[in-house]
């Protein structure tokens, strides 16, 4: 009996939401509901999700930016398709595939001299262990320093360099030597170097968890000060990379050349979970030194040949529709688009970032109703006035965006880089009709609250409305 995919979702469609409550996590489930975001998505095409009504969904997060390319990218899919039609060996592991070799080779070019080399990897995540055990083989120290309000994975190694404590509860003790600095705070990573125990500084360029940036100044000093005290550079580029922020990465704003770069996310086009990590031949081969340490690190599903066919088709398609231009073009037209919201509404405090990933930072009005009315919101949940943005943005406009993180008033803002100036524009208005109501008068906190409290009970979940959870922040 042949597998009939199409057949399985029509017996089934509807019961995603009962399947994940019984066998998967029914707190998530809980969390989408009393937020309406309960939705049955059936198809995704470019900027847009369509649900089982035929409802077209604008996507402003993009799967947290792996769909750089948009979804259902034709040329991806066609690269996938080839690659199942060409019955490829696959993780043979004791060989040497061809397209795992021409997918480093891509990379290498595109990165900064010292880089030439490229171990594969599953997830951003498992690119952050990797880059921590190579920093502490690399240079015979333990200490690793990151930055507060740092995310770089979820994985126990990963987690330690996690500048969210909500993250961290519960999980126990995690590596230790592994010591947190102020993001952009250059004298504080001066006294921490100057001890020199220090493998490595692991540090995103742009902070994913509320789009905060640092200053010119401060990335010149940061490469100067780890050459000098012998610290290897670790650029995570696991969110930033692959042209989101208008270079392929994001140092690359700066002139930086990192002696580790993590790469994820928009790698395979959002088809297969991939990873890499890019090093200099000095760390990489002080890893892999000898032919008895030939697989002393490795990675099972790493190099597998469709993870890899849609990496090579992925930086294709980015050259060949000028997809980092584009980027820099659309974060530009898109930041400009924003910037009059700033002075209508002073709710919106700042429109902060790079390229298409933007921050939406807002804050209590100086005076008036509008200040009354944040500070009551506040009181209710710290960083909950954010999510009473996103829900009507949703509900109301039918466009998914995220809060940045938790307890902050931050959304964070990662259209696919192929968005066109119709979806930037449709996005801006629904944004002024929001803000509008939320400047206006307290029917937004009501209605928002309501139409929480009603999904609530529609699903017989018992939950204040507005001690809801905030919604997934993990990336």
């Amino acid at each position: 009996m042949p597998f009939d995919l199409a057949a399985l979702l029509a017996a089934h469609q509807g019961e995603s939401f009962e399947l994940h409550s019984q066998f998967m996590n029914p707190q998530l489930v809980k969390v989408l509901t009393t937020l309406g975001f309960d939705r049955q998505y059936v198809r995704a095409e470019g900027s847009y999700l369509i649900d089982d009504g035929g409802d077209r969904y604008l996507d402003f997060l993009s799967g947290f930016g792996v769909f750089a390319l948009g979804r259902s990218h034709p040329v991806i899919k066609d690269a996938l398709h080839q690659a199942l039609e060409a019955d490829l060996p696959n993780l043979v592991q004791l060989d040497c595939a061809l397209l795992p070799g021409l997918l480093a080779q891509a990379l290498v070019e595109r990165s900064p001299a010292p880089i030439q080399r490229v171990f594969f990897v599953n997830s951003g995540a498992e690119a952050v262990e990797t880059a921590i055990k190579f920093a502490r083989c690399a240079t015979g120290r333990d200490r690793i320093l990151y930055c507060d309000h740092a995310f770089h994975g979820l994985t126990n190694g990963a987690l330690s360099l996690n500048g969210g404590n909500e993250f961290r509860k519960g999980f126990g003790p995690l590596l230790p030597e592994c010591d947190q600095v102020p993001f952009g705070d250059i004298e504080a990573l001066e006294r921490q170097l100057r001890r020199g125990d220090v493998a490595a500084f692991v540090v995103e360029p742009i902070q994913g968890k509320g789009v905060y940036l640092a200053s010119d100044a401060y990335w010149s000093a940061v490469q100067s000060l780890c050459r000098r005290h012998g610290t290897l550079l670790a650029m995570d580029e696991v969110q930033t990379g692959m042209g989101r922020t208008g270079q392929f990465y994001c140092h690359r704003h700066w002139g930086l050349e990192p002696d580790i770069i993590t790469l994820s996310k928009a790698l395979s086009g959002g088809y297969v979970p991939v990873g890499a990590v890019l090093t200099t031949a000095k760390v990489f081969d002080s890893v892999y030194s000898s032919m008895d340490r030939a697989v002393v690190h490795s990675s099972t599903f790493s190099k597998n040949q469709l993870a890899m066919v849609a990496g090579l088709a992925t930086l294709q398609v980015l050259d060949d529709e000028d997809i980092v231009g584009r980027a820099a073009r659309s974060g530009a037209r898109m930041m400009a688009a924003l910037e009059p919201l700033v002075e209508k509404y002073d709710l919106l405090r700042e429109v902060r970032g790079m390229g298409l990933m933007i921050g939406l930072a807002f804050a209590a009005p100086e005076s008036g109703a509008s200040r009354a009315r944040f500070h009551l919101t506040e009181l209710a949940r710290k960083g909950l006035f954010s999510q009473l943005i996103v829900v009507p943005l949703f509900r109301r406009h039918r466009i998914l965006t995220q809060v940045a993180a938790d307890n902050v008033n931050i959304i964070k803002l990662l259209p696919p880089l192929t968005v066109g100036d119709e979806e930037i524009d449709a996005f801006v208005t629904a944004l002024d009709d929001v803000l509008g109501d939320a400047h206006r008068s307290s029917s937004l906190l009501v209605g928002v609250g309501a139409s929480m409290a009603r999904n609530s009970l529609r699903r017989g979940h018992r939950h204040s409305t507005l001690a809801t959870p905030r919604g997934p922040v993990t990336s």
